[in-house]
């Protein structure tokens, strides 16, 4: 028998490259973890290109060769068909899938979105053709390299100890909930007795004293389980909710502790799926895995009862369990596959409906309502797609148990009447063995219903692991002291590219930044100023070269320190829906009244607080007042004011605002600035002609520096963007 292919789900909407070359490793004996190939690729919101995919190919050990390809070769063309597999091919001209047999008239091919997939040729040509009959393909074969090399090891922790630890702080929960569960099969064991006893005591012996005291007990049995119901779901109410919270708390301390090049590359919508993920986490340790508990016990006290009645009854009850659970077991395979299948299409329609809100203007603008609705609704249609494939793999599960059980229950039946008229077992014990058929077929489809939740939990765990395994952004152990007041920055040979595969951003930058001067940075869009602002903020680390703070290296310090004693305005700073006193406060957890009117003055708000019927206590953002883009940046500009930082980054500030409001916030901070290191990007003149100096970017590189009136009679660079600005003539 052909050894199955390895399968690898992609975790991410972009995850198809990394996941297919996963797959093609595993095939040949080595386990790459996919957060390590998602780096190596180059992975970003757009997905993988073939590029990455054969850079990463052969740093793994493989001969990569990307080539146009036919299915069928010819004298002078090979084809797929002559090629080594596995290889990867690009699907739909936007997606990878591993290709791994190729028969006669079918190919085989593992489909990191779909699971293993077995198509027509006419239907793989379908989707691989994109130049004539032709499509494109990348050969792999390993190289020496490949085996003499071990693929890194994942960090983290593993996903049972990691459930242990949210499990751990409510131990007496659950021992509470295990007491129950306990009692419960206790009251559950008497009842097929107190059923016999009545059959063969009380109705043989004509007793109805004793059948009202069986009764009488059933009834207080009924009361005692009941009651323990009752307490149950409120103990599983409180731990469900606190390891839910729990959950979702530690996801998000994890994921702000991620560097920003994480974040880059995720989606909106694949990070919310996420939570919905530990949703279903939660379920299973705080619901399925007690159920599970309860209902094997309870199939053991039942299976006992049958053994002690009679082996036969007993067997028939073990093999008919075995086939029902077995039978479940067969769709775990396809559920896997649909399970991700959801996830994506579910991801797709949260980013359609973000879009869509954020959108909104430009959409009336265009008048491009229908055609986003249209998209929205083709992406409900795939969901719908999905959804009806797990309904239908549901519904098999759930028929062809219910048949197995059926059959069960029937044989069992004729079974024990066969016993009875033979004088093998009484006419209690026969009624005793219908109630623990029963009461035994909730066991079994709880059973069922965990294994439906194991699985589940599984794979979102598997979707949650590369956030809990990514590496932080900063380490442990903690960094070098920040010397007190504002020190002089120094970059020395810095380049940074924002993947393996892009361009270099910044090329071989060295610049001294003075202590508590104003240094202006300029340059045409796309040179490097914004990238080279948010690596002094420490958002990302430098490729190459290093930078430092008052002589320390700046990768050595403790980031949140660092960034404690900056303040910043970046043109894409963040409101968010609070008042407008806790916005300008971001910094801190109750806004100071002194260092508020201070951060107002200086940003030139106090009008705007006039006009404002609650003042600072005005609620802004999405869920607020609207407010202007002018007012926007002054209420950014407040918020980095309000920190009395030593160290000021000031990214296009001011260029929303009129120029007479802009020259009374300049005048402003012309004052505060006074003794900080200070860092200002714009591109009017009026922002930066009192610069202490001026560093003009271009293409990433340092192709002027020095004051105002220096760089104008220069006339190099500096002067053209002046004389542009300004529309000089010679």
């Amino acid at each position: 028998m052909p050894k199955r292919f390895p399968f690898d789900a992609q975790h991410d909407a972009m995850d198809c490259g990394p996941a297919c070359l996963r797959m093609v490793a595993r095939h040949y004996g080595k386990a790459y973890p996919l957060p390590y190939l998602r780096e190596q690729t180059g992975v970003d919101r757009e997905g993988s290109a073939l590029q990455g995919l054969v850079y990463a190919a052969e740093k793994m050990g493989f001969q990569a060769l990307p080539a146009l390809l036919p299915l069928t070769g010819a004298a002078e063309q090979p084809g797929l068909e002559d090629a080594p597999l596995p290889l990867i091919v690009h699907w739909e001209q936007r997606h990878f899938v591993v290709v791994y047999q190729i028969g006669r008239n079918t190919v085989r091919i593992a489909d990191p979105a779909l699971g293993l997939r077995r198509l027509s040729k006419a239907d793989f040509l379908n989707a691989y053709e994109q130049k004539g009959a032709s499509g494109i393909a990348l050969l792999l074969e390993p190289q020496p390299a490949f085996y003499e090399q071990e693929p890194p090891q994942p960090g983290g922790e593993g996903s049972a100890r990691y459930l242990w630890a949210h499990l751990r702080p409510y131990r007496h929960y659950i021992g509470q909930l295990a007491l129950g569960l306990l009692l419960a099969s206790i009251v559950q064991l008497a009842f097929p007795l107190l059923t016999q006893a009545i059959v063969d005591i009380g109705i043989r012996n004509a007793d109805l004293g004793f059948i009202r005291l069986a009764l009488l007990a059933q009834l207080s049995l009924f009361a005692g389980r009941a009651t323990i119901r009752i307490l149950q779901n409120r103990i599983l109410l409180h731990l469900g909710t606190r390891v839910n919270v729990s959950l979702i708390a530690d996801f998000l301390q994890r994921l702000l502790s991620l560097p920003l090049s994480f974040l880059d590359t995720r989606q909106t919508g694949d990070l919310l799926q996420r939570i919905g993920d530990h949703r279903r986490i939660e379920q299973f340790l705080a619901q399925s895995s007690l159920s599970f508990l309860f209902s094997v016990f309870s199939l053991l006290v039942f299976g006992g009862i049958l053994a002690f009645y009679h082996v036969g009854l007993f067997l028939v009850f073990l093999l008919s369990s075995t086939a029902y659970l077995g039978w479940v077991a067969l769709f775990l395979g396809r559920r896997r596959a649909v399970d991700h299948m959801r996830f994506r299409e579910g991801a797709n329609s949260q980013n359609r409906l973000i879009e869509i809100i954020q959108g909104m203007a430009e959409i009336k603008l265009q008048g491009s309502g229908q055609k986003r609705r249209w998209q929205w609704m083709e992406v409900q249609a795939q969901l719908f797609r999905a959804n009806l494939k797990a309904l239908n793999i549901e519904e098999a599960q759930d028929n062809g148990a219910a048949v197995i059980s059926q059959l069960k229950d029937i044989l069992i039946t004729v079974l024990s009447a066969q016993l009875v008229i033979e004088g093998q077992i009484t006419l209690g014990m026969m009624l005793a063995v219908q109630f623990i058929l029963g009461q035994a077929n909730l066991p079994l489809s709880r059973l069922v219903s965990f294994a439906r939740q194991w699985q589940d939990a599984k794979l979102s765990f598997a979707r949650l692991a590369d956030v809990h395994h990514a590496a932080p952004e900063q380490s442990a152990s903690p960094g070098l002291p920040l010397r007190a007041g504002a020190q002089a920055i120094k970059l020395e040979g810095v380049s940074f590219r924002y993947s393996a595969l892009s361009p270099l951003a910044l090329r071989e930058v060295s610049l001294a930044i003075p202590a508590g001067k104003v240094t202006a940075i300029v340059g045409r869009s796309g040179s490097g100023k914004t990238t080279l602002l948010k690596l002094l903020l420490s958002f990302y680390e430098p490729e190459q070269g290093q930078i430092f703070v008052g002589g320390q290296p700046l990768a050595q310090l403790d980031k949140a320190a660092w960034r404690s004693r900056c303040g910043a305005v970046l043109q894409d700073g963040f409101v968010f829906s609070d008042t407008l006193a806790n916005n300008i406060a971001e910094s801190s957890t109750a806004p100071d009244p002194h260092q508020l009117e201070k951060a107002i003055r200086m940003a030139g708000l106090e009008e705007d607080l006039q006009d404002l019927p609650l003042g600072l206590q005005t609620k802004v953002g999405g869920q607020g007042s609207g407010i202007s883009q002018g007012q926007r940046q002054r209420l950014l500009l407040a918020r980095a004011v309000y920190k009395s930082p030593d160290y000021l980054f000031l990214d296009e500030a001011t260029n929303a605002l009129d120029a007479n409001t802009e020259r009374i916030i300049n005048r402003n901070l012309a004052a505060f600035q006074s003794g900080r290191t200070t860092v200002v990007i714009a591109h009017r003149l009026s922002t930066v002609r009192q610069a202490d100096q001026i560093v003009v970017l271009e293409k990433g590189q340092i192709v002027e520096q020095g004051s105002h009136a220096a760089l104008i009679n220069a006339r190099g660079a500096y002067f053209q963007l002046i004389r542009n600005q300004l529309e000089l003539g010679e």
